[in-house]
């Protein structure tokens, strides 16, 4: 990701909150927006991880903040948004939604718990977070105007045996996209989704390892 002659854009002056920015995909995207120049809150279920990847970006001076939240609770998602606003003086230019949880197991053996639970943290948190964001997003002083990112997969398009709740939850991530682009046009939001393939993340690993016992895997 670099200019013309090797030289790297710029995002200073920036202000973004990625969401479950402890592991994975999404400490990967806290560490890039740093890198540009970004000023980044992220948020976790898992003190220990968050506190520990606060310890490690304070050493390379990376002026990160961090909250405990648990995205699929309805309070935890207001405070959050409450912190990100006094952190940041009411100003947010990027929103990237990437915690999720996954699950292998056979649909015939989902529960209505299992539904719900993964319905809250992938698809319900993507939306009550974007709504929350709105206002703040409205006043995103860099070029451009204030962008959201939605984390989806490839699950949302293509058939996994076994993974019918997060494939679910990720098709309509990607239709949440296309009908909050075309609405908040008009407030200088631009919406966007990308569909990332098999990463050997942390869940990835865990899947492979404990998903055919039909564990459910929480994963940020």
């Amino acid at each position: 990701m670099a200019a013309a002659g090797g030289k790297r854009w710029s995002l200073a002056g920036a202000t973004a909150l990625v969401t479950g920015g402890s592991k994975g995909i999404g400490h990967a995207i806290v560490e890039e927006l740093t890198g540009f120049g970004a000023r980044v809150h992220t948020c976790s279920r898992n003190v220990a991880e968050l506190e520990e990847c606060r310890r490690r970006w304070a050493e390379k001076g990376f002026a990160i903040t961090v909250s405990v939240c648990d995205v699929a609770v309805h309070s935890d998602r207001e405070a959050l948004m409450a912190t990100v606003k006094d952190t940041f003086a009411g100003k947010l230019d990027i929103l990237v939604n990437n915690a999720a949880q996954t699950m292998m197991k056979p649909a015939v053996e989902c529960t209505a718990e299992d539904y719900s639970r993964l319905m809250a943290t992938n698809l319900e948190s993507c939306f009550h977070l974007s709504q929350l964001a709105h206002p703040l997003l409205r006043g995103a002083s860099v070029a451009g105007g204030g962008s959201i990112l939605h984390i989806s997969s490839i699950a949302s398009y293509l058939g996994f045996e076994g993974a019918v709740l997060y494939s679910i939850t990720k098709g309509g991530m990607n239709q949440l996209t296309r009908s909050l682009a075309a609405e908040w046009a008009c407030d200088n939001i631009r919406v966007n989704c990308i569909a990332p393939g098999l990463i050997m993340t942390d869940m990835l690993k865990d899947v492979q390892v404990r998903g055919q016992h039909g564990s459910q895997l929480h994963v940020e």
